[in-house]
């Protein structure tokens, strides 16, 4: 299923700052998303769209001021693209079903994947319980 909206739409929908995060591929200041500590038990779900991403056992703490979980919570829900950004190549991750922009993912995060999906707080909404 793809989420397809107007520029207008969205702007009607997010926040400011929601919509230059994910809609125009921004980024929120290091270590200021309401989620950087959160740990309670739950499953992290696209903002625009309400799509799982991420469930909290695969959260961890990577001190690179960003939530980062080291999973996706399903396979097809996130959509990955190179970014060559900012003078940098990179793989910038984005929501598959609304093209939401969450964040980036690195080849230095913890076994048993690897990765690090270091994503924006202000991208995501959190709902408490799910897989634990």
């Amino acid at each position: 299923m793809t989420i397809q909206k107007t520029d207008q739409q969205w702007r009607e929908q997010l926040t400011p700052e929601q919509y230059r995060v994910a809609r125009q591929a921004g980024t929120e200041r290091p270590f200021s998303g309401e989620h950087y500590r959160h740990n309670k038990p739950g499953d992290y779900h696209c903002l625009c769209c309400g799509t799982l991403l991420f469930h909290s056992d695969a959260k961890f703490d990577a001190g690179c001021g960003w939530p980062s979980f080291y999973a996706e919570a399903a396979g097809a829900n996130i959509r990955r693209i190179t970014d060559t950004s900012h003078g940098m190549v990179r793989v910038e991750v984005r929501c598959s079903h609304c093209d939401a922009h969450l964040g980036h993912v690195f080849p230095d995060g913890p076994e048993p994947t690897g990765e690090r999906y270091c994503i924006n707080s202000v991208c995501m909404t959190f709902k408490e319980g799910g897989k634990v």
